[in-house]
């Protein structure tokens, strides 16, 4: 008897688990099309000629909130002796992952989606995959079977695809588009290899640094990190509207659903699934983005997308295969899968 109430417990679980992954994933895929529709709303409103909701503004708000969430969570790993047994290699390497993933990585997502298509960020964005395999192998000399190598070389070719089909039918390619479309490609490609560096620096590094102060200390960094870069090369000026009431009248929606409701929804699921469970359900990611961007913005994906996207979600399919048999196969301790896959749905919006 005692058994069978541990199984449905362990069931219910386990299901309450995925839901709050699936949450997660159904508001970070969201979040590009939505940081796009308040910039674009911010454009609509300006204070000065200055644009309040700007994207520097939202990365650094969003980062500020994520920061009290994390701390209100994390609270009670932030000890004195904790700290002490992170050694200085490993302090190092937790900036380097902060500047990378917290600041470099989400300021060129937010550059990118002022100058194209969120469709394409969204599915440019998917090379981070690949990209992460290959430094695994080069440097960690991890060991991939077949499906998860043949899944990432074609999702890579399903964005080699959506570039050069769009470039063929739509023109983008030529002089006066190449600026406007062509460099929101590269910086979302920059972006996702800053992620996938970062990625392997925490699996090569930091596996033994407790989540929470990894997280919090990631946060901090990268918000200082942003601030400076941005006052070094913007001006002080870029930030003068960033107490604007307009700002964070949009800021609370923004702030409240995407950067608190979509952490805690995700740190709330990776207690309760398995690491495979993550893997699969972080795999739809790009479908939500796509269904996002013409949900809240109107933007169908053109016959490129649509090809190139087919191609990649195909890739993701194969890689799956191979994750869910390794999975069976290797057991690792909880606390370090969690900092392996904490950024696995990519851009969260901070």
């Amino acid at each position: 008897m005692s058994r069978i109430i541990s199984q449905v417990s362990n069931f219910i679980s386990g299901t309450r688990g995925k839901i709050y992954l699936w949450i997660a994933v159904l508001i970070f895929g969201a979040a590009n099309a939505i940081t796009r529709q308040l910039t674009e709303l911010g454009t609509q409103n300006l204070i000065d000629g200055r644009n309040p909701i700007s994207s520097c503004n939202v990365l650094f708000a969003g980062n500020i909130c994520a920061l009290l969430l994390l701390i209100a969570v994390y609270w009670r790993q932030l000890n004195i002796n904790n700290l002490k047994q992170i050694s200085t290699q490993n302090w190092l390497s937790m900036i380097v992952v902060a500047i990378l993933s917290g600041a470099v990585a989400p300021g060129l997502i937010f550059e990118a989606l002022s100058r194209t298509m969120v469709t394409n960020v969204v599915l440019i964005g998917r090379i981070e995959t690949p990209l992460a395999l290959v430094l695994s192998i080069l440097f960690l000399r991890a060991r991939v079977d077949i499906w998860t190598i043949t899944g990432a070389i074609i999702s890579l070719f399903g964005v080699f695809a959506t570039v050069i089909l769009q470039g063929i039918w739509e023109n983008t390619m030529s002089p006066d588009n190449f600026v406007s479309v062509g460099v929101g490609e590269i910086m979302t490609a920059l972006a996702a290899l800053g992620l996938a560096i970062a990625t392997i620096v925490s699996q090569a590094k930091l596996q033994q640094i407790p989540l929470g102060i990894f997280s919090v200390f990631r946060t901090v960094i990268a918000t200082v990190v942003f601030f400076v870069a941005a006052i070094y090369f913007f001006s002080p000026q870029h930030f003068m509207d960033i107490f604007s009431p307009f700002l964070w009248q949009w800021m609370l929606i923004y702030a409240g659903v995407i950067v608190v409701l979509g952490q805690l929804a995700w740190f709330t699921g990776l207690k309760n699934s398995t690491p495979s469970d993550v893997s699969l359900v972080s795999s739809f990611t790009p479908v939500a983005g796509i269904l996002a961007a013409y949900l809240i913005l109107g933007e169908a994906p053109t016959l490129a997308q649509y090809i190139g996207g087919s191609i990649v979600l195909f890739g993701i399919f194969l890689n799956q295969i191979g994750i869910q048999r390794q999975s069976r196969l290797q057991v690792k301790k909880s606390e370090e899968v969690r900092l392996e896959i904490i950024d696995k749905p990519g851009f969260k919006g901070m």
